[in-house]
């Protein structure tokens, strides 16, 4: 192994690549001050992270950001976004040896898994927000890998000014924004729907619910319209959206149920899940738990439906088992089923020719195929495996000689 005598920070990774960072180290007495000098690549060689390996193949820049000693100036690290991956990259970056600038419309890191409880008023929004740097409110909606510029606008209300739009430069570029509840292109879901992946959503659900109870209390209304109106219905029974049905018949039954007496036995709440299980992706007999759970408290568990579309009072499922189409009405519908690709991404993507992803690729370091600079965290990104198995046996088969 080559020796060098400059000082390192090695970089972090984590196996699944949702966390990390991988930032080039500081300061060397023997080396000189210059933009253009260059380390050879760290290249890590172990799945779960830990002590890494040099390689003579690919060289990769430092940042001299100890502007004392290095008379540099420090470099620039830009990271978009505000949850699970930019947090935990921000809490093991040194800040102090970076110009680091945050940009986000949340000006604080959420505690996704409490979510549902925010629902139902069991646990206040303000109790899973956590306190984060100094940053800019806004939104990305451009990213110019070419020439090191983020185009962001501003999430203010309309009435401020209007929205401001402005470029930030960048000497790293940390993308974490995460990624946006998948409607799988059903017509109708994102006009009719809730989705739940911000305290917002949890709020406005917990809004829309009582709105349901009041409304179904008026006398003017027929029986039929009220039971349509307290019909609560969630798409699809993965781990989100089993939990929020929990929740829903807690907040329904043990609190609402006292305040609006004359319409309690009219509540409903159906789940609907395309495979044949609830929670499938979980051992069978938590599975099953879940399912008896639900049939003994007359939560109604719909397996082999699949949304065809929806409108504002209805809901058209296809039976998997024969094809048929049934509608369903409701009153309020919340759509749970898994993550998709956010509209800045796939423009990214399609900018540095990553067509036809899900999400964007990324090395065993997390940084952007094809680009220089640019690390990809969590939901919106993922290590490009095949690609790293045939490097490491590369890399394998030559060492063995």
């Amino acid at each position: 192994m080559k020796e060098l005598d400059q000082n390192l920070v090695f970089g972090f990774v984590e196996e699944k690549g949702e966390v990390g960072h991988a930032f080039e180290a500081t300061k060397s007495g023997s080396l000189q001050c210059s933009a253009h000098q260059q380390l050879q690549e760290i290249n890590l060689h172990q799945s779960g992270g830990g002590i890494v390996a040099f390689s003579d193949t690919t060289p990769f820049h430092v940042a001299y950001a100890d502007s004392a000693q290095g008379q540099c100036p420090k470099k620039k690290v830009v990271v978009l976004g505000t949850g699970w991956a930019a947090t935990s990259f921000l809490k093991n970056l040194k800040s102090s040896l970076y110009e680091v600038e945050v940009v986000s419309p949340h000006n604080y890191f959420a505690f996704t898994p409490l979510l549902p409880s925010v629902t139902n008023g069991m646990v206040e929004a303000r109790s899973i927000k956590g306190p984060h740097c100094e940053y800019r409110e806004a939104e990305c909606y451009k990213i110019d890998a070419e020439k090191k510029k983020v185009y962001c606008q501003s999430t203010q209300a309309l009435n401020l000014g209007g929205k401001e739009e402005f470029a930030i430069d960048y000497d790293y570029l940390i993308i974490a924004v995460g990624a946006r509840a998948n409607t799988f292109n059903a017509p109708g879901v994102e006009e009719n729907t809730h989705f739940l992946k911000e305290i917002e959503d949890a709020q406005k659900i917990r809004r829309t619910v009582i709105d349901c109870f009041e409304r179904a209390s008026l006398p003017s209304l027929s029986e039929e319209e009220k039971k349509r109106i307290l019909h609560f219905v969630v798409v699809v029974g993965g781990p989100t959206g089993v939990e929020f049905a929990a929740e829903l018949l807690d907040f329904a039954i043990e609190d609402l149920a006292q305040l609006y007496p004359q319409v309690k036995n009219l509540v409903k709440i159906t789940l609907l899940e395309a495979g044949d299980h609830i929670l499938n992706m979980f051992d069978k007999r938590i599975t099953a738990f879940a399912e008896q759970k639900f049939q003994r408290e007359d939560i109604n568990v719909k397996t082999g439906s699949v949304v065809d579309k929806m409108s504002e009072k209805e809901i058209s499922t296809k039976e998997r088992g024969t094809g048929h189409i049934v509608s369903l009405p409701y009153g309020m519908a919340v759509w749970s089923t898994g993550i998709g690709t956010r509209p800045l991404i796939m423009e990214f993507m399609k900018q540095i020719g990553q067509t036809n992803r899900r999400a964007i690729a990324t090395d065993e370091w997390l940084r952007v195929d094809g680009c220089d600079r640019i690390y990809a965290l969590g939901d919106s990104a993922t290590i490009n495996r095949q690609r790293v198995i045939v490097r490491n046996l590369t890399f394998g088969s030559s060492s063995w000689g």
